[in-house]
């Protein structure tokens, strides 16, 4: 099984926040979410390095986040991570419920302790 991460979801993993583990599966994250992420100042060696694993921006994914964008009048980041999920045929795991009117998207929330 496949999942992409979204922003929210990463910085509760990484905290510890979530109420379950996730289960064994590919991971990747958007090319929106690394820049996120990659973005806060009190960034780890390791944390950038555990980054670094996930996935990139492709021509793909940059033609559907334009096309959510124009036909779900989507944030630009949303439509790049929904875009991102779909390309991949992967759940998008997010607590971003406005996400959830994307046609074909399978989205699952996380539980938080």
């Amino acid at each position: 099984m496949r999942f992409v991460l979204d922003t929210n979801v990463v910085i509760y993993l990484q905290k510890g926040d979530l109420n379950e583990s996730l289960p064994p599966a590919f991971y990747s994250i958007s090319i929106i979410t690394e820049m996120e992420l990659l973005s806060y100042p009190m960034l780890s060696d390791e944390d950038v390095n555990w980054l670094h694993r996930f996935i990139g921006l492709t021509k793909e994914v940059k033609e559907l986040a334009i096309e959510l964008r124009r036909s779900h009048r989507l944030r630009l980041p949303d439509a790049i991570v929904a875009a991102s999920a779909l390309v991949y045929d992967a759940v998008l795991l997010s607590n971003d419920q406005q996400l959830s009117r994307v046609s074909g998207l399978k989205l699952q929330s996380v539980r938080l302790k």
